[in-house]
């Protein structure tokens, strides 16, 4: 877990830790209080940010915890999986849109696609049924994209 305070002004240190966290996936469990499941890429990355919060003037500290109950670690778990699951679901609609692209931007737009797709899935650390739909639609839209280029 992170907790941190950043001071409200200048705001950029804020929105640039924030944008940082939100990158990683993590759970906000209250304002100033983030978790990420540990290991040591997390930890790696948490302390990045906790230099960030610091160098910005603000105060910042990392914590190993666990949850009080398996029904609260659950929880937790569940509420980053649907994020992650949504973030397919969009991924997923967009690949379905982009087969009535001009070919020249059905190119661009597959690209791009593979690239989100690499992002979402390096803070999905639990999984959803949306994953392996989100794969195949980008994968199917790349083997349309195949059939119709000479």
């Amino acid at each position: 877990m992170l907790a941190f305070r950043l001071p409200r002004e200048p705001s950029t240190p804020r929105i640039a830790v924030w944008r940082k966290l939100k990158r990683l996936g993590v759970a906000q469990l209250l304002d100033g209080l983030v978790a990420l499941p540990l290991d040591s890429r997390n930890r790696e990355q948490l302390e990045w940010v906790a230099g960030d919060v610091i160098d910005a003037g603000g105060e910042a500290t990392i914590w190993i915890g666990t949850p009080a109950s398996s029904a609260q670690e659950r929880q937790l778990a569940a509420r980053m999986q649907e994020t992650v699951a949504a973030e397919y679901r969009r991924l997923i609609e967009e690949a379905e849109a982009v087969r009535s692209h001009a070919r020249g931007q059905r190119r661009r737009s597959l690209a791009r696609l593979r690239r989100e797709l690499r992002r979402i899935r390096l803070r999905d650390y639990f999984p959803p049924k949306e994953r392996e739909l989100a794969h195949r639609a980008v994968d199917d839209l790349a083997t349309s994209f195949e059939e119709v280029t000479p």
